[in-house]
């Protein structure tokens, strides 16, 4: 099927192009406008664990809009920031991480979000996770715990890039799936 110029299109990163565009997103986001990373001149920023990643993403024509990591390798970024992350998560869970959460900024309204959140929801039941953490930015918890997420343990971070452990069982999202998406056409 052919989308019209400017769709959008959801997917998992595959293409060399996506990876390369990838890289400049988080370059973009987390060294430019939230200061996690040092910026550097090539305005490229490979995640440590891009190998271990599967980048749900979202495309405008060949142009990358925004994207979500996800993986079920531990250890996560979490254990090395939490003393014992297992500690504060609810026993005998299947449990993935979902970082470098980025929309392009002429992208930040609209449905992009929840296409990408319905997205990652499929894949994670796919793989039988039901349980995912995250490492949200304190500036926007309003919008994690809009969609379910459930702060725990301390923030962590720098002053300048502070975040909120958060957590996000399969029954809390559930219930919330359906409103979320009903305007995706999911």
């Amino acid at each position: 099927m052919r989308h019209k110029q400017n769709a959008l299109h959801i997917k998992l990163a595959t293409e060399p192009f996506e990876f390369e565009q990838i890289y400049a997103l988080n370059h973009e986001t987390f060294a430019e406008e939230i200061p996690r990373y040092a910026a550097v001149p090539t305005r490229r920023l490979v995640d440590r664990f891009d190998s271990q990643n599967t980048y749900v993403i979202g495309l405008r024509d060949r142009r990358l809009v925004g994207m979500v990591a996800i993986r079920g390798t531990r250890p996560f970024s979490l254990d090395e920031r939490l003393a014992d992350l297992d500690a504060y998560l609810p026993p005998r869970r299947s449990v993935c991480e979902l970082r470098l959460l980025a929309i392009d900024r002429r992208d930040r309204r609209g449905r992009l979000l929840p296409l990408l959140l319905d997205a990652v929801w499929r894949y994670a039941i796919a793989c039988g996770y039901d349980l995912a953490v995250i490492s949200g930015i304190v500036q926007q918890q309003k919008l994690y715990a809009h969609l379910g997420f459930e702060p725990f343990g301390p923030l962590i971070g720098t002053p300048e890039a502070q975040f909120q452990p958060m957590m996000l069982t399969l029954e809390r999202f559930a219930p919330r799936a359906h409103a979320l998406f009903r305007h995706t056409g999911a």
